[in-house]
């Protein structure tokens, strides 16, 4: 038997066995062998290929330091001298999308290394950085992984053995915007013909160049007087009254809450807190204003910059959550404020 084909992975402090959000601070390093979802992509090689190093980084460091982190992190893959690098699976867990994105751009530019990674569709790291490797489809959260692995793995068989891949609806993975030239049993214009009877019939068929679909959204006129406006405040960033009474989830949240500011001069440590599970919610918790800017708003109402702020705000997380439910979301609640006589929200995230 060949020697094994050098595969190298990456993956975040969480699935690098340091720890979970607490170290999402920490910067690269790297271990010989595989650690974490490495072992089981590396069963899936069948020993055709062989997991040589793990390198760890918290997607906080990453993201924070994101040129440098790139640099560090290439560095500690090159000295493996891989065949193949592995990124994730990141699911949707936008952080580690993006740095999984970013390694697979280093490593696919300075390297020259084919690399594999896995995310869900609605990942900002897969509209990034797509392009620069093969990305199996998964499920949004790490309940995909016994799914996710076996696909990444013979992509990672097919690649480190010189095999040619197939096109993405064959193997699962998204299309990296790359044409390639092959021969069709039926000419283009039988196919074409083919398609356009199917359309008009109402049956199904496959275009074979769908067409990229954007949400375009029109600005809203400007307030024709803010000084005597109703103001309201909407959250992504997890901000809640103490114990979290509507249980939203820390990610992937399913639901939103709305909350009462009745003679709350601002938020305080003792009655709110945030139920974001993607970021370090240390300083969310000491002054959940920073998050939520309550006290701000007050100081605009004193003043008579604002003509008065909303009884109510609206809170959800943002970390995780579908597209879908976003809009869902957002069109409830903006619902509610039409009806509330609210002319202009501010929204504010992590």
């Amino acid at each position: 038997m060949a020697e094994p084909f050098r595969v190298v992975h990456y993956v975040n402090q969480f699935f690098g066995q340091i720890g979970g959000e607490e170290q999402a601070h920490v910067p690269p390093a790297s271990k010989a062998g595989a650690i974490g979802p490495a072992v089981g992509l590396e069963a899936g090689l069948g020993g055709h290929g062989q997991v040589v190093g793990t390198v760890i980084c918290g997607d906080t460091y990453f993201t924070e330091n994101l040129e440098l982190a790139a640099n560090q992190v290439l560095t500690m893959i090159a000295a493996f001298r891989p065949d193949v690098v592995v990124v994730g699976p990141a699911f949707n867990a936008g952080r580690y999308g993006v740095a999984c994105g970013a390694v697979a751009k280093a490593v696919t530019e300075s390297l020259g290394v084919p690399v594999v990674g896995g995310m869900y569709g609605e990942n900002p790291g897969l509209e990034m950085y797509g392009r620069y490797g093969y990305f199996v489809k998964t499920r949004a959260n790490a309940a995909g992984m016994r799914q996710a692995l076996p696909e990444m793995a013979g992509l990672v068989l097919k690649l480190g053995q010189k095999q040619p891949v197939g096109a993405p609806e064959e193997e699962n993975y998204f299309p990296r915007g790359i044409r390639v030239n092959y021969f069709a049993g039926e000419r283009g214009s039988r196919r074409a013909v083919d398609m356009l009877v199917k359309k008009l019939r109402g049956e199904q068929f496959t275009t074979e160049y769908p067409m990229p679909v954007f949400d375009r959204v029109a600005p809203a006129p400007p307030v024709a007087a803010v000084s005597a406006a109703q103001v309201a405040l909407v959250t992504s960033g997890g901000i809640v009254p103490k114990g979290n009474p509507d249980r939203i989830e820390s990610s992937s949240a399913s639901k939103y809450g709305k909350y009462d500011l009745e003679g709350m001069a601002a938020l305080r440590a003792d009655t709110h807190e945030t139920a974001h599970g993607g970021y370090d919610p240390v300083y969310a918790n000491a002054d959940p204003n920073r998050v939520l800017p309550v006290d701000v708003m007050r100081d605009l109402e004193a003043q008579g910059r604002i003509g008065a702020l909303h009884r109510y705000y609206y809170a959800t997380v943002g970390n995780g959550t579908s597209v879908a439910n976003a809009k869902k979301f957002a069109t409830a609640i903006a619902h509610e404020l039409q009806n509330d006589g609210v002319h202009a929200v501010i929204l504010t995230s992590t």
